[in-house]
């Protein structure tokens, strides 16, 4: 019997978005979308285990899919290969070169000799998770992202439970470039969010933001926007997302964690990443960009260079004015 495979190495596998890029990735993802109950059942659990997938016999993946082992022979030789052996062939090599990038930083995690605290290990995840989603991330990606944001009439932003905290910070950081930014849920819940998206249209973006645990409303109110004809951005963990279908552009974050039932820390690296693409992705948004750092100089503690900005002056004169009042008793008209 084989040893279990630990927690660190389990999680910290090959970079999920960059296994769904390479061609059997690629098929996997079609019959995700298009296939039958089983066939798709069969795709999901191969694109979320692909490196356990490599030590399973049909057997067992049979066992974890819940189909026969005549299914799972029919699911490989219908995405073109010759038997089960076959395509865990297929899938060993094309993960053999998606290792590198972050094997290096897992083997160090797994072979240190000091103790580690959950602490440690929870900023250790942190770490390699934004390694493995930087080497997979595909530039063109967010390059388009980029444009269909500049090109929106509006764009909104959604996000549930946590991801709401998320969507917020992306908000912020879109609403000096984009012609007009709605935060979908907010303090609010699904019917708020709903109540926004009515006046969605095809000249629109929504953005969508949902990590495991993936609620049921974001899945209902994307699909709804999708069929306005809006363009759905998703950022989500993997391809295998329940969002991925759905999206006309996806990015990535690899969210594993210890502990949690996912991690935050690269969401929230992407979204600075895009934040970063749109601001000098053409010269107007340089120059907003450096218009916006002026005026928020102003309002920082010491003002621009040391000076007084306009909210110290504005401050200063409120003060002035009620001073004079005080120094300068009004008679009594009664």
């Amino acid at each position: 019997m084989k040893p279990s495979a630990s927690p660190v190495a389990s999680t910290l596998s090959a970079p999920d978005a960059a296994f769904a890029a390479s061609s059997l990735g690629q098929t996997l993802k079609r019959v995700l979308a298009t296939g039958s109950a089983s066939q798709r059942q069969i795709a999901d659990y191969l694109l979320r285990n692909q490196m356990r997938v490599t030590a399973l016999g049909i057997g067992e993946l049979a066992d974890s899919c819940q189909v026969s082992t005549a299914t799972i022979s029919r699911f490989a030789r219908d995405i073109g290969h010759k038997n089960y052996s076959a395509m865990r062939g297929a899938m060993a090599e094309t993960l053999q070169a998606l290792l590198q990038p972050v094997d290096k930083l897992r083997h160090t995690i797994l072979h240190r000799t000091r103790a580690t605290s959950p602490v440690t290990e929870s900023l250790e995840y942190a770490a390699a998770n934004i390694a493995a989603t930087a080497s997979a991330l595909v530039l063109a990606d967010m390059q388009a992202v980029v444009a269909q944001l500049t090109r929106a009439k509006v764009v909104y932003v959604m996000g549930f439970g946590l991801s709401a905290n998320l969507a917020g910070m992306l908000v912020q950081h879109l609403q000096p470039f984009c012609q007009h930014v709605v935060e979908v849920v907010g303090i609010g819940g699904s019917e708020v969010a709903a109540g926004h998206l009515v006046n969605l249209t095809a000249h629109d973006v929504l953005v969508v933001i949902s990590f495991p645990r993936y609620t049921l409303d974001c899945i209902g109110l994307a699909s709804f926007a999708r069929d306005r004809g809006a363009c759905i951005v998703a950022l989500t963990d993997a391809p295998a997302s329940p969002l991925a279908a759905l999206a006309d552009h996806a990015l990535y974050a690899q969210s594993t964690h210890p502990v949690l039932p996912s991690s935050a820390s690269t969401a929230l690296a992407m979204i600075e990443a895009l934040a970063v693409a749109l601001m000098v992705s053409n010269k107007d948004n340089v120059e907003k960009a450096a218009r916006l750092s002026d005026i928020i100089a102003a309002y920082l503690v010491g003002g621009e260079h040391g000076g007084q900005g306009p909210r110290k002056f504005s401050i200063q004169q409120a003060k002035s004015s009620s001073q004079s009042k005080k120094s300068s008793p009004i008679k009594n008209q009664g």
